[in-house]
């Protein structure tokens, strides 16, 4: 009976310690269980959370980006209408109708000659500066000086005419002097000239190049030059 009241006793032992084996096993599954789903809960929250700002920030980028073309619209539409101007263009050689008379007053040291420009290119031009002028003559070209007037920004309607003074010194040496064959202008800001009979004195003096010069007003100048 010692015996087999041992062997219960040891049985018994064993069965609670298997009972409470069991019963870890069984608790440290389910705490092992818990966190996992928390991890994963953790896990789809940043997520979440992540694809929110990252959609936020697309959506201010977007946002921004649209701030930036209208802006951008705005500048161009802007540009567009401060260049819409309408300004007069220059008055071209081929537009103008050109003219040499003589207007030498008499008693003046120096000759006069003006040349009157006409505006026939059926629009309103603009022209101001000084006009190039050359004298062809026997003995080669003869470019004028510019008398140094201050130049008047100026506009010429469709048919209407303006004109600039050549002053020259008279040949009163008594010599053959100098002859002049042509006249040769171009207008301001043109590279296109045009050649004209020489309406005033037939020579010029001869000189050792410390004489008068040959001298052209701007445009709007005739009878003042220098």
């Amino acid at each position: 009976m010692r015996v087999h009241k041992l062997t219960f006793a040891a049985l018994a032992v064993a069965a609670s310690l298997s009972l409470t084996a069991c019963q870890n096993d069984d608790d440290a599954a389910g705490q092992s269980d818990r966190p996992a789903a928390s991890g994963e809960a953790s896990a789809n929250g940043g997520s979440g959370s992540g694809d929110s700002q990252q959609g936020g920030g697309e959506e201010s980028a977007g946002e921004n980006t649209g701030g930036q073309e209208a802006a951008a619209g705005g500048g161009s539409d802007s540009g567009s209408g401060s260049g819409g101007g309408g300004k007069v263009g220059k008055c071209r050689t081929d537009e103008l109708e050109f003219k040499a008379i003589d207007s030498t007053i008499d008693g003046d040291p120096n000759g006069t000659v003006a040349v009157e420009l006409t505006n026939g290119g059926g629009r309103e031009c603009s022209i101001s500066g000084y006009a190039g002028v050359d004298l062809k003559t026997a003995s080669g070209t003869l470019s004028a000086e510019r008398s140094g007037e201050p130049v008047v920004p100026g506009t010429l309607e469709d048919g209407e005419s303006v004109a600039f003074g050549i002053q020259y010194p008279i040949n009163d040496s008594g010599g053959s002097g100098v002859r002049v064959t042509g006249l040769v202008v171009t207008p301001p800001d043109e590279t296109k000239s045009v050649t004209l009979d020489w309406p005033g004195a037939a020579t010029l003096p001869v000189t050792d190049g410390t004489g008068s010069p040959v001298k052209v007003g701007p445009i709007g100048s005739a009878g003042q030059g220098g």
